[in-house]
């Protein structure tokens, strides 16, 4: 066993953890930066999500950090790929012209970048990366976390990382449950909330499904069926309780009016209610973006209604248990593939696309999945303050109202209510207004130096649906790497810098004139629901 010290650790290297460790160098701190897979970026690249954004997303309102990944992602297609002129020339070129986002790109483009935003810290020594690293113990002594113990998934050996500030950055906040940082999970009550979309009673098992993604390329005339997974006949067959039959079908729910939704992969002209194919939606290549001779394909990121995997949750269970979630998913994933290449009816009246070709140099693994889950879902912490359906919700709040002004706020997003279904429920999709981040929501009730930096917020089951995603992770991370400096530099707790306004003032000057964060939407803004 090894031991390091730090400034701050960053456990977790997702959006909100390279947010938090950037803002946390820049602003002069030495910092450790853990990641558990051989890739750092999370959501957006290990788990193989495009970034799901929302409408000001170009503006100028969105972090200049945030603006610099999405810009540095640009240009290393400009830089380094064979752009058509008409492409080369687009200021807001979108790769893969998927329908889900403006910049649908390779994981492994957006790993590039975030390493070439690393990379002068890196050769500074100011931030240490240890990549394949699983946190396995956390240390605490009263209300301070003392160091957290993690575990080289290669080699086997522990490394003990000691710090006056430890930032939680794991998927499913895992530091929560091993430091015993009071925590909630699943779904609570609406009587706990006063929530319009929760449930009559808590539900703690009630979690978001989650996702095993994967990337697809079209040859007709090949034949690259995979094998018949063991569960394929489950799915084929078993037909859930919010579900119009089986999952592995072109046939699904859709989320907002929870209507009937007939959406294949191909589709030769839009149809009625459904304006374009699943292929489309998160197309993360498009051939006519590239030279004619590049040999590049269309190229298509499957995290579609099929892939979503409810029936068991991976919180509140035994590992095993959560292994075996874990392996269903996967099961999940191949199956609705094996479906694809075989028995899915084509619009031409045959069926099975055997020419569906997984890609696994673009998920960075030998079998085509992506390397992790896209989770959706995590402990989060019992927070200073909780924000509720009420803060955000167009229902909830009223069609004119606006979202909630945040006296403390640290950052800004908009997402919809966005939820999954779960063993206990169907989908939650609702209108959100663009929403405000307060500190309140980033800190826990007791322990003082763990702060939480991605889907672990002071949020509820209801509004982590539109927490959750790209944008807002990066503003999380950056509002804590800043908070965690700033208390340093004071010497003060976290929760003080909340409740002296002279404090706040300051950290908040820190935020919006040094680092250039934007912490409150223009009014009007505030009260937009958007169309989508």
């Amino acid at each position: 066993m090894t031991e390091r010290s730090t400034e701050v650790l960053v456990v977790g290297g997702g959006l909100g953890g390279i947010a938090a460790a950037l803002t946390a160098v820049k602003l002069g701190r030495r910092v450790v930066l853990t990641e558990e897979t051989d890739w750092l970026g999370g959501q957006l690249t290990s788990q193989l999500v495009p970034p799901d954004e929302h409408a000001w997303v170009e503006s100028e309102l969105v972090s200049p950090s945030y603006a610099a990944l999405r810009s540095g992602i640009r240009a290393y297609y400009r830089r380094c790929y064979p752009l058509t002129a008409e492409a080369l020339a687009d200021p807001e070129l979108n790769p893969g012209r998927g329908v889900v986002s403006r910049l649908c790109h390779e994981p492994r483009v957006a790993v590039a970048v975030l390493e070439e935003m690393l990379a002068p810290w890196r050769a500074s020594g100011a931030i240490e990366v240890l990549l394949e690293h699983v946190p396995t113990a956390v240390h605490t002594d009263g209300d301070v976390v003392e160091a957290v113990t993690l575990r080289d998934s290669r080699s086997g050996e522990e490394v003990v990382v000691t710090a006056p500030y430890v930032v939680d950055a794991t998927e499913l906040g895992d530091l929560l449950e091993l430091g015993g940082v009071e925590h909630v999970i699943g779904a609570e009550s609406s009587q706990e909330t006063g929530e319009l979309h929760a449930l009559d009673r808590a539900d703690p098992l009630d979690q978001q499904a989650i996702s095993w993604c994967f990337a697809l390329e079209h040859r007709p005339g090949e034949d690259h069926t995979i094998d018949r997974p063991a569960s394929y006949q489950h799915w084929a067959t078993h037909v859930a309780p919010f579900w119009p039959g089986p999952q592995l079908s072109w046939i699904d729910v859709e989320p907002v009016s929870l209507g009937l939704r007939d959406r294949p992969i191909f589709m030769s002209r839009p149809a009625p209610g459904v304006p374009f194919d699943l292929w489309k939606y998160r197309q993360i290549l498009s051939a006519d973006v590239f030279a004619p001779d590049s040999g590049i394909r269309d190229v298509s990121a499957v995290n579609w209604p099929q892939i979503d995997y409810w029936e068991k949750p991976l919180l509140g269970v035994d590992e095993a248990a959560r292994n075996a979630a874990l392996k269903a998913s996967r099961e999940l994933s191949l199956s609705l593939l094996h479906w694809m290449q075989t028995d899915a009816p084509r619009e031409d009246g045959g069926t099975g696309y055997p020419g569906l070709r997984l890609r696994p140099d673009i998920s960075g693994t030998a079998d085509g999945l992506a390397k992790a889950a896209y989770i959706r879902e995590s402990r989060r912490i019992k927070a200073e303050f909780t924000v509720l359906e009420q803060h955000v919700g167009v229902q909830a709040r009223g069609i004119d109202a606006g979202s909630e002004i945040f006296e403390d706020a640290v950052g800004i997003g908009h997402y919809r209510i966005d939820l999954h279904p779960s063993a206990s429920r169907t989908y939650v999709d609702v209108a959100s207004f663009p929403f405000q981040i307060p500190l309140g929501s980033l800190l826990p009730v007791r322990v003082e130096n763990l702060l939480p930096a991605c889907k672990n917020i002071g949020t509820t089951h209801i509004t982590n649906g539109a927490y959750r995603l790209h944008p807002v992770e990066w503003s999380i991370g950056e509002a804590v790497g800043a908070l965690a400096a700033y208390s340093l530099d004071r010497g003060i707790a976290p929760r003080k810098v909340r409740a002296d306004a002279g404090e706040f003032g300051a950290y908040h000057q820190l935020l919006t004139q040094t680092l250039g964060v934007t912490t409150q939407w223009p009014d009007d803004i505030r009260r937009t629901k958007p169309a989508y």
